[in-house]
């Protein structure tokens, strides 16, 4: 039996014999034609890409008619690539002006593209050198006639394997056979893991060199909660995740019966229990399962896959749609939180290269740099804000200059809506995420000028550790259950009570149950998670009495060990929810 470890970027798990996809390395026959047979290669050529067109643009059909419009744009940004004027007259020049073969030119120009992007130094970029090879694998299968092994015409149940799937083939996987998949590369940003979550079946992405350990047809297991595959199990881990696999849908009905309840402990404490959310069509999502409101909705979605920024009236629209939909309950809208390298157009602005961007342009300090992007963004929120119970929230503050400065902003953007007569909900609370050390150091000065606090814990504990979250290599560094991190938090909980303003977390921590009674016993009195989690953390809420819960905050703060507290913290939802014990 070999365990191997990647990024689980789809929940689940999944049991069943492998299928295991080569890597497709096109043989190109011939790199040059003669002169006189350069009009018909090129004719070959048009001829090619628009059938790679049309078969993109199905896909794209596709994806919008059983994903959604946001996963249909992944192929629409395709067809922009490969229709794109610049491109196709490299490709046309090297037929004509270098006698090169449809093949070798397509290749030639495609791949040196995808380099471009894979040497940019920054993980978004690298990913969508994965989509120009997805372009170049459709147009040299068309010019040559070759299909790579086929997945669509399963007829029993697999585990597909892969040194990586390109996002037209993910979304291509057939639910009804394919159980999971996992691939040597990729990360959290890939368009692949995106369209993996849609689709709900467990994946991993970023597992590294393991195709060579399997044999085709071997028994694996993908575990997509904890990142991990097992491949050729023994007796007794098969039987533990078959018996897992039972105990998960007897659960999962069980579950059902929580979505019309509060998230109420075991002694009258009332908690509220919100969804993260990034597409409006995930607020559906969220009242099924009987969230309170939206504690986090990412606004990225709007800004990724388009050539220009959105408009004011498509961000009214979006935000609308959300704000209507929840009926009065609240929706915190969070403003931008991308890297100045991941905005529209940004490869066309100077001064936008980033060494690290993770410690670079990004977030509130985009938008500041940005007044016109930022201020559309405020505008459309504010106009929405008629609809609903709205709330502003501001990423990635690490200073107190930077918060007052964007308060001026919307001070400055409520003036413009006034004196043009433009109507807007008065007084919107204004809230701050605190995700990086020096605002949880700072927490309670920050205290004095906020409505409310959210701990984004993804990027504190990042932050904090100095680990990267979707680096395999670093993995087992990144913890929830860091004291340093528990630390911080209980002194932002600290702040936001003095100041008598509301607190709640909403990273990856808040998502899972073992967390629970200890961000209860803190203080905490608000979650936001991501949908699918509601029941689960409702169940964990449900079968806990405060008192409970901060003996239990108590005893982990005297650990020193991460393994410690997570270990000791498993171990109590294991006497009061023993089925959320994965």
């Amino acid at each position: 039996m070999i365990v191997r470890r990647g990024i689980a970027v789809s929940p689940g798990v999944a049991i069943g014999p492998a299928l295991i996809l080569g890597v497709e390395d096109f043989r190109i026959p011939r790199q040059f034609v003669k002169k006189d047979a350069v009009e018909t290669e090129v004719a070959r050529f048009q001829a090619a890409l628009a059938t790679t067109c049309e078969e993109i643009a199905e896909n794209e059909r596709l994806a919008a008619q059983q994903l959604g419009a946001q996963y249909a744009a992944i192929f629409n940004a395709h067809l922009q690539m490969i229709r794109d004027p610049n491109l196709v007259e490299e490709i046309q020049g090297l037929i004509r002006d270098k006698h090169h073969s449809s093949e070798a030119a397509s290749s030639k120009i495609l791949r040196r593209y995808a380099k471009v992007f894979q040497n940019l130094g920054n993980e978004y970029f690298a990913e969508r050198a994965a989509d120009i090879f997805d372009i170049e694998k459709r147009l040299l299968r068309h010019l040559l006639g070759k299909k790579r092994e086929a997945i669509a015409d399963l007829t029993e149940p697999v585990l597909v394997l892969a040194a990586n799937l390109t996002p037209s083939e993910t979304a291509g996987l057939n639910r009804e056979f394919v159980r999971g998949f996992a691939t040597e590369t990729g990360g959290h940003t890939s368009h692949t893991a995106i369209l993996a979550g849609a689709l709900e079946i467990p994946a991993i992405v970023g597992v590294g060199p393991f195709l060579s350990d399997i044999n085709g047809g071997e028994t694996i297991i993908i575990d997509g909660n904890s990142g991990e595959i097992v491949i050729a199990p023994d007796e007794p881990t098969l039987a533990r995740y078959r018996n897992s696999e039972k105990e998960f849908k007897s659960h999962a009905a069980k579950l059902e019966s929580l979505h019309t309840l509060d998230a109420v402990t075991a002694d009258g404490v009332r908690i509220q229990l919100f969804g993260n959310i990034e597409f409006p069509e995930e607020v559906a999502h969220c009242l099924e399962r009987g969230a309170d409101g939206v504690g986090l909705y990412r606004t990225e979605f709007l800004y990724l896959g388009r050539e220009t920024e959105p408009d004011e009236e498509a961000q009214f629209e979006a935000y609308s749609r959300v704000i209507s939909s929840m009926q009065e309950r609240p929706v915190v809208i969070r403003t931008l939180d991308l890297g100045a390298d991941k905005l529209p157009g940004a490869s066309t602005r100077s001064g936008m290269e980033s060494h690290n961007p993770m410690l670079g342009l990004r977030s509130i300090r985009v938008s500041l740099q940005n007044l016109p992007l930022f201020k559309t963004q405020l505008r459309a929120i504010l106009r929405a804000s008629v609809h609903g119970n709205v709330r502003i929230m501001f990423p990635l503050v690490s200073s107190l200059m930077e918060l007052r400065q964007a308060k001026m902003i919307v001070s400055d953007v409520v003036e413009d809506l006034e004196e043009a007569g433009i109507p807007y909900a008065r007084k919107v609370p204004i809230g701050m995420m605190v995700e990086v050390p020096s605002a949880a150091l700072l927490a309670e000065e920050f205290a004095r000028e906020v409505d409310f606090f959210s701990i984004g814990t993804n990027d504190l504990i990042q932050y904090t550790l100095a680990v990267d979250r979707g680096d395999p290599a670093v993995a087992k560094l990144y913890s929830s259950g860091d004291p340093a991190l528990l630390r911080l938090i209980a002194h932002v909980i600290d702040a936001a009570r003095k100041y008598d303003i509301p607190v709640s977390v909403c990273g990856q921590m808040s998502s899972d149950p073992k967390f629970t009674a200890l961000l209860l016993g803190m203080g905490l009195r608000a979650l936001s998670v991501t949908p699918h989690a509601i029941p689960e953390i409702k169940q964990a809420i449900r079968a806990l009495k405060i008192p409970q819960a901060e003996e239990i905050a108590a005893r982990a703060s005297t650990l020193e060990v991460s393994r410690d507290i997570e270990n000791y913290l498993r171990g109590e939802l294991k006497k009061t929810c023993p089925e959320l014990v994965h």
